[in-house]
């Protein structure tokens, strides 16, 4: 009986281990600090087992692998790079949702000598969206069409029913990760033109943007849009963006938080007594007017507007003391959000992902192709964030202990064996893209020559 072990059981656990406990050729164990809610995700099932484990006890971490033939990480991304280390040290495979590391993709040569598979980016973005997008485009380059430009969006918010509070989101995944994402440089190639934007200005730059038949939100850029264009093979596009969608208003207020520096990551000690306003005021010049004002003139905002009245409402303006004593603004500004932004139970919550794409043909003809896959979270049940970033890697570890998936090394499910059998499967399960196909042919007045 094959052996597989899952590192975590945080927010978006359940679907995967659900899925694999179903297999019945598999024994499962899961190893998280969270025992309660890792026991109450498995249960009494026979095949399910639960541990207890910091994987900072390299150790007892590196005793679980060398006993799986699988592992599968739902752990933050940072604790990745040494769990993809033991695996090549022990010859098992590793499937894990989070962006591939530095540290990680230095290991391909070393994974493919021990014949081993770190499949990494197979949850919903990254995951579904890598997948969705080179199946599009390999059909695209198949009818002999060129890709000129491309873009894709996805985010992760409340379904309007459970859009309760005046920032239009709650946490579905990992609160830190949110937050850390806000630190992130971002670069996208637009009219053929490289595009960089630093961390500290990612929220000054975000756009209204339509999702098909669910209304106008607002877009902003995620990381490196270009170092995609070679696994997608697009080499050649003018335009290659991969945006985060949110509703109207998060980037503003989040441009205003980051301006008052509760994005700094560096640690430090708290008097007793600290207060929100305080942390909030270390960047403002001294003065004697109202801290909200004091806020505005700082922000390049009004102390009647939107953004205040967002600050205002998670508590960030108030004499309330902080409960941190040793913490960085983010971690302070992140947990006053995560108690704040929970789903309550009953709650839905909502996935968007939507790609564009720009694409000439041997005719002369020029086609938009809209693919776009809408989630709803199941009142009582399973969240659509949890389906969509695990349901994937639960499917990815089954190909490969099947030997369903044959590729080696550091790699992200680009290919075909891994893409055409996981989007299948997604959609047997309710998971699947639609495609919305608007064609036209140049005419004599097109600015661009006929071919």
């Amino acid at each position: 009986m094959k052996e597989i072990l899952v590192l975590g059981a945080g927010l978006v656990a359940r679907p995967l281990l659900r899925y694999l406990l179903r297999q019945y050729d598999y024994r499962l164990t899961v190893a998280t600090v969270d025992v309660p809610r890792a026991r109450q995700l498995v249960g009494p099932h026979p095949r399910g087992r639960v541990v207890e484990l910091d994987v900072a006890d390299q150790q007892a971490t590196e005793r679980l692998v060398a006993g799986s033939d699988v592992v599968v990480s739902l752990l933050p991304a940072p604790l990745n790079p040494p769990i993809a280390r033991l695996c090549i040290r022990h010859h098992k495979h590793l499937v894990n949702t989070s962006y591939v590391a530095s540290e990680t993709a230095a290991l391909d040569e070393e994974a493919q000598r021990a014949d081993v598979l770190l499949l990494c980016e197979i949850g919903l973005d990254p995951g579904i969206d890598h997948m969705s997008a080179v199946q599009i485009i390999d059909h695209i380059r198949g009818l002999g069409g060129t890709v000129t430009h491309f873009s894709s969006c996805c985010g992760g918010f409340p379904a309007q029913d459970a859009n309760t509070n005046p920032w239009g989101y709650k946490f579905s995944w990992s609160p830190r990760a949110v937050m850390v994402a806000g630190r992130n440089a971002a670069r996208y190639l637009r009219e053929g033109q490289v595009v960089e934007i630093p961390g500290p200005q990612l929220f000054a730059h975000s756009w209204p943007y339509e999702v098909e038949d669910q209304g106008v939100f607002e877009i902003y850029p995620n990381r490196d849009s270009l170092k995609y264009v070679v696994p997608y093979d697009l080499e050649g596009v003018t335009g290659m963006f991969r945006g985060t969608l949110r509703y109207p208003g998060w980037c503003a207020t989040m441009k205003a938080a980051a301006d008052l520096g509760l994005f700094e990551i560096d640690e430090q000690e708290w008097p007793q007594g600290t207060t929100y306003a305080q942390v909030v005021s270390r960047r403002l010049p001294a003065s004697d007017a109202p801290l909200p004002q004091r806020v505005a003139a700082f922000t390049g905002t009004s102390a009647d507007s939107e953004v205040l009245a967002r600050l205002e409402w998670a508590g960030l303006l108030s004499d309330r003391p902080i409960p941190e004593r040793r913490a960085s603004p983010l971690d302070i500004f992140g947990n006053r959000l995560m108690r704040l932004m929970m789903y309550q139970p009953g709650e839905r919550d909502q996935v968007m992902l939507q790609h564009t794409f720009t694409v000439t043909y041997p005719d002369n003809s020029r086609e938009e192709i809209r693919s776009t896959l809408v989630k709803t979270g199941e009142p009582w049940g399973d969240t659509a964030m949890a389906r969509t970033v695990s349901l994937p890697a639960a499917i990815a570890a089954r190909l490969i202990l099947n030997g369903g998936i044959t590729v080696r090394g550091v790699q992200i499910p680009i290919w075909r064996e891994i893409y055409e059998p996981v989007l299948a499967e997604l959609a047997e399960r309710g998971v699947s893209m639609h495609e919305h196909h608007v064609k036209s042919f140049r005419g004599p007045l097109d600015a661009s020559p006929l071919g």
